[in-house]
């Protein structure tokens, strides 16, 4: 069942053909009840998956009270704020969508930034957002923020706020964990418990109810609205939005005696998720799972993102962040080099060549792969050898004592051949394989963008043979927190010991900018100062060029 990527039109595909998510025009259908007194759009605007005459246009029509009907919205795009609306037209918050909307706005000019909004019962209006339609033809440059991780307890969601003030972001690329599914005594709990951020509901996330509610939350968030009606963002998801460490059968968090049947929580979460994300539903006789497409930048660069946890992933030999004892490694390792361990699955993997391969013959000096998880081989330090005994054993005296265990542990399966973290691309080495080979085949050697780390890098990727097959820039997290808290200076000590690591940082929270023009790419990686108070100061950390074709050289830190 899991492997189908076919199957008979679901209720939200029934919805879509009565004109729920789309701007198409279908018979107006009366509302069952009156307008509600009050709405209000509390959790703001936001628009998704640009194309080149439009964009998916996203509201939630909060109502006053325990109004349960459908909600009728106007919705308006405009070239200004101040210009008359070009488009507009009537669509319904649907109580069975959790009041959410979405419209696909098409017939718009290729290259152009547009303004939108929304008004409902007693002319209430929401706030304005904008986006850009994808380009045509000759583009002198394209400019993407990328982004991932954004732990609401875990602090305050300033790379938002920064990113929302940028002069130029054509759109935001989202590699996942926009939610997490832990509960008020879970991850990032003593920090949520500081700042007045606990998750909502209290408890781990389970029913649709409980997914709505935790994406209602996330969107609450005032950075998090001003970054939605800054940009167009392209997302997909990773793995909290349904459970850590998820993949086609299951998840480490999720055990059937205590939560239920894993199809049947994963299918709510991707409920939610269509709901609450400015993301197009999926085909008809299209599997839910199947959110891999492609976004074309005129003549410039394709940016293709694929979904790697539950339409092929093979099942992690061990969990993120842990490594078994020393007796069980040499099976772990065993079990990792089975040739028949997937991500992608070979169904996605072909239509990612279609992609690459047409890019590269239409003559685009850049493609570009949205990918969830790190795809570098990264091999855990040893922190004994590379700091001296005696600094070592000081670093180790200063964690607290929790983690002295873990650390140890992970130490001696790094010296055994365990990478740093086996949920990434080197838990699957021969699907990795396979994928360059896939560049390899397109003509392509692409950016890949990463998230999922809570670190920055710039990597150098290698195919076995020692050949640069791509460039990787893996986006420090919003807000989640990394193994920098435990270990201030890793992200160095990782890139010291890893050749195709030319940066790496695990201290600061942030987010990424590539900026594409035909003659090179820039990757600037940003930080904030503080994810736990406002005011807050921005930095670039490290930038790189890359030039088409070619592998990125050492970092170079700008002060």
């Amino acid at each position: 069942m899991h492997g189908e990527t076919m199957m008979t039109i679901n209720r939200r595909g029934i919805l879509a053909l009565l004109g729920s998510g789309s701007a198409l025009a279908f018979p107006s259908v009366a509302l069952a009840q009156p307008a509600p007194a009050k709405i209000s759009f509390a959790h703001g605007v936001a628009s998704g998956d640009p194309a080149a005459d439009g964009a998916v246009i996203w509201t939630r029509a909060t109502p006053e009270g325990d109004f349960v009907g459908d909600i009728a919205l106007q919705w308006y795009v405009a070239t200004a704020l101040d210009a008359q609306p070009l488009a507009n037209g009537e669509i319904t918050a649907r109580a069975s969508a959790d009041h959410t909307a979405k419209v696909e706005v098409s017939g718009l000019a290729p290259g152009r930034t547009y303004h939108y909004w929304f008004e409902g019962p007693g002319d209430i209006s929401s706030p304005r957002g904008q986006f850009r339609t994808l380009p045509v033809g000759a583009v002198r440059d394209v400019v993407l923020a990328v982004v991932s991780c954004q732990l609401y307890a875990g602090g305050l969601f300033n790379a938002y706020a920064d990113l929302a003030q940028q002069d130029r972001i054509d759109a935001v690329v989202h590699l996942g964990d926009y939610i997490y599914e832990y509960g008020a005594t879970g991850y990032g709990a003593e920090i949520g418990q500081q700042l007045g951020r606990l998750p909502d509901p209290p408890h781990e996330i389970i029913s649709l109810a409980d997914y709505r509610r935790r994406h209602a939350q996330v969107k609450s968030d005032p950075d998090m609205q001003a970054a939605h009606a800054r940009a167009a963002f392209i997302c997909v998801w990773d793995d909290h939005e349904t459970a850590n460490d998820s993949w086609i059968g299951g998840a480490e968090n999720h055990q059937p005696a205590e939560d239920g049947d894993w199809a049947a929580r994963k299918a709510v979460a991707m409920q939610a998720y269509f709901e609450w994300m400015p993301i197009r539903d999926p085909a008809q006789f299209r599997a839910q799972e199947a959110i891999f497409r492609s976004f074309e930048f005129g003549d410039l660069a394709t940016l293709a993102m694929v979904e790697t946890r539950l339409l092929a992933r093979s099942k992690q030999v061990a969990p993120k962040g842990e490594v078994p004892p020393q007796e069980a490694i040499a099976a772990l390792l065993a079990e990792r080099n089975q040739p028949e361990r997937e991500l992608l699955g070979e169904p996605q993997r072909a239509w990612l060549e279609g992609v690459l391969a047409a890019s590269v013959a239409a003559g685009k000096p850049w493609q570009i792969l949205g990918n969830q998880v790190v795809m570098a081989k990264v091999a855990g330090p040893d922190l004994e050898v590379m700091l001296g005994a005696d600094q070592f054993a000081a670093m180790r005296s200063a964690i607290p004592p929790q983690y002295r265990t873990e650390i140890d542990q992970a130490l001696a399966g790094y010296r055994a051949g365990v990478p740093f973290n086996l949920d990434s691309w080197d838990g699957y080495p021969h699907a990795r394989e396979r994928l360059f080979n896939t560049f390899i085949r397109a003509g392509s050697r692409p950016i890949v963008l990463s998230g999922d780390s809570h670190a920055a890098w710039t990597n150098n990727l290698r195919d076995t043979a020692g050949h640069t097959v791509g460039v990787e820039v893996g986006c420090t997290a919003i807000s989640s927190p990394s193994f920098g808290s435990i270990l201030p200076g890793l992200g160095q000590l990782l890139a010291g010991a890893n050749e195709e690591v030319a940066f790496c940082d695990q201290d600061n929270k942030g987010y990424a900018i590539v900026t594409l023009t035909p003659e090179g790419a820039r990757a600037d990686h940003i930080a904030v100062s503080t994810v736990y108070a406002k005011p807050f100061e921005r930095r670039i950390t490290a930038s790189h060029r890359i030039q088409p074709g070619l592998s990125t050289g050492p970092a170079t830190p700008i002060a």
